[in-house]
């Protein structure tokens, strides 16, 4: 690891390049992640349903569906696409965006997304450069990305996902990576709390629920790595980001439409993550009398 480290500080193109080819493979099994861990969830919540109807049913395990099988494939034709297929980015634009077998379009999301996880990564390397907190970073901003979209399609922010974010943060901190020990506890018990409150009050003067326990899951999480201080500014970017979104596709759909909270809590905790500190600074030292 340190060689790598010494290589990546005296080569900056090598390093760049590095995190720019994982990134787009690691963007690609996020389309994965995306398309298939609500399916999943689906289906391990209707053998839940089933079995308490019926104690004698059991569940066929005939076609296995995970994050790994069955193999990528067409979801018009079911062909199975072969390894060159797959390569992130450059597959899609040989193929002009068509499947190889059925010629049927394929959305453009796919390699939106593997280019969004590319950008972000090497965001991550710029302002944190090569070292583990820098890993770290990866590993969360590749997480915040999959709830984003998972939360954008499905309104639904798994802790399958949410609570190991969470241990990662305590875990990370209890050698103070980004704060304290004693401030990331804070962080995820005022994180969690904090959506709660609001949460318990909307219901109380509404009779509906305002938002999912997956929002409160996050922001606990994002609390749990960076601590309370950067709660406040998560909040505040996530509900102009909200507004702001929830406006524009307002006019746009014309109705009322089931709104994920999710996503915009994903991205300003990255924005706080990389650069609260500085935000907050600036804030205090220029904005306040």
């Amino acid at each position: 690891m340190q060689s790598l480290s010494v290589l990546f500080t005296h080569s900056p193109a090598v390093f760049y390049l590095s995190i720019a080819v994982l990134s787009l493979c690691i963007g690609s099994f996020l389309n994965v992640v995306i398309y298939r861990t609500p399916l999943i969830l689906k289906r391990q919540w209707t053998d839940e349903c089933k079995q308490f109807l019926d104690p004698d049913y059991q569940p066929s395990n005939s076609q296995k569906f995970n994050l790994s099988l069955p193999a990528s494939h067409c979801p018009q034709c079911k062909h199975t696409l072969r390894w060159y297929h797959n390569i992130p980015l450059l597959s899609w634009l040989i193929l002009k965006g068509r499947c190889s077998n059925c010629q049927q379009p394929i959305a453009i999301r796919y390699p939106l997304v593997e280019l969004l996880t590319m950008l972000c990564s090497l965001t991550v390397a710029y302002v944190l450069g090569p070292n583990l907190s820098m890993l770290a970073g990866l590993g969360l901003t590749w997480t915040l990305i999959a709830l984003t979209f998972i939360d954008f399609d499905n309104q639904l922010l798994p802790d399958f996902y949410t609570i190991p974010l969470a241990m990662a943060g305590l875990l990370l901190n209890s050698w103070a990576f980004y704060t304290s020990p004693q401030q990331a506890i804070w962080g995820y018990l005022i994180g969690f709390m904090s959506l709660w409150l609001v949460y318990q009050g909307f219901k109380l003067f509404t009779g509906k629920e305002g938002m999912g326990y997956g929002d409160f899951k996050l922001l606990a999480a994002l609390g749990a790595w960076m601590g309370p201080s950067m709660l406040p500014l998560i909040i505040l970017l996530s509900s102009s980001l909200g507004a702001i979104i929830g406006i524009i596709l307002l006019k746009i759909h014309k109705e009322s439409q089931p709104f994920a909270f999710g996503p915009y809590i994903a991205i300003a905790g990255w924005i706080a993550f990389l650069w609260g500190e500085k935000i907050m600074d600036y804030y205090l030292g220029y904005a306040l009398p």
